[in-house]
């Protein structure tokens, strides 16, 4: 079962956005409408605060990568958390999403860049470089 965002560019027809919100669900694909466009779609822009937030707490040094991802996989029963996740998907296009967000919202936080960019400035990118938050064999 997934869960799939529905946005319109402002061009798609109404009856695409309906036959796609009722025929899905028969694929067992969940659709979830965007009601207005936006930067992000829903799910993405809720992960973008919660991957923001958790890189801030770490860059003020208020708690370790670790810390944040045993939580995660503890209060959420999630197989892996924020960092890891991070390190999976590279801190390079992290980053990246993070400077787009940010190019549309100048007022959020540099902290969580800044720290990004230590470890991307030092190759450190993750999975992919055999480290970055984490070290990987």
């Amino acid at each position: 079962s997934n869960a799939v965002d529905l946005m319109s560019d402002g061009e798609t027809s109404r009856d695409v956005l309906d036959t796609l919100l009722t025929v899905l669900p028969e694929f067992d694909i969940h659709p979830f409408e965007a009601r207005k466009e936006s930067v992000g779609f829903i799910f993405n822009r809720v992960w973008a605060a919660i991957k923001r937030e958790s890189l801030a707490v770490v860059a003020e040094g208020v708690a370790r990568p670790e810390d944040v991802d045993g939580m995660f996989r503890i209060n959420w029963h999630m197989p892996v958390g924020p960092f890891q996740m991070m390190d999976q998907v590279g801190l390079d296009v992290v980053l990246d999403i993070e400077n787009h967000y940010a190019e549309e919202n100048p007022q959020l936080p540099a902290g969580p860049r800044e720290l990004l960019h230590t470890y991307v400035d030092a190759g450190k990118l993750g999975v992919k470089t055999g480290e970055g938050f984490y070290t990987y064999g």
